[in-house]
């Protein structure tokens, strides 16, 4: 994978840590592909961030899975944006914003690891719903897949 290229704004760039954090606490971000045909898709989803991977879920089929599947047997390249805080500066025409893009390799989990990954997201986004979440993963389990990006790269931005 071709790393990202250096940042431009460097008074701008978070260090790691900061990026890392970000992408822990952020509420959803955006996958970036490429389809077999060439054409660039980004879709925003849920998603958890552990250690060094980004576990997301997804329906069996749709244009997300495509470009991932076709990429599989190579190591199917991604890259994820989530943006946090922001506030709009109209009278000095800016924004302040924080920002991370992470880039790695995405590979399907399975069996007990794909469970993992899906009561964490449950953990994430429903922790006072946990019972109810053991019990749609078991019924549901068949008919979703599950995603872990491994994160080689990651930059942060912020502008404050």
């Amino acid at each position: 994978m071709e790393d990202l290229r250096p940042m431009r704004r460097k008074d701008r760039e978070t260090d790691e840590q900061d990026a890392r954090e970000l992408l822990s606490r952020g509420q959803y971000g955006v996958l970036s592909t490429v389809g077999a045909d060439g054409a660039p898709y980004g879709v925003p989803l849920n998603y958890v961030h552990r250690e060094s991977e980004i576990y997301f879920h997804s329906a069996p089929e749709g244009r997300k899975v495509e470009n991932l599947s076709a990429g599989m047997t190579s190591g199917a390249q991604a890259s994820f944006c989530v943006v946090g805080a922001t506030e709009v500066q109209p009278e000095m025409l800016t924004t302040n914003y924080e920002s991370v893009i992470a880039c790695g390799e995405v590979r399907e989990l399975e069996g007990e690891e794909k469970r993992a990954a899906l009561r964490w997201l449950v953990e994430k986004y429903a922790p006072d719903f946990r019972k109810q979440g053991e019990e749609h993963i078991a019924e549901a389990e068949d008919r979703t897949r599950v995603f872990g990006l491994s994160v080689r790269k990651i930059t942060g931005k912020r502008r404050s």
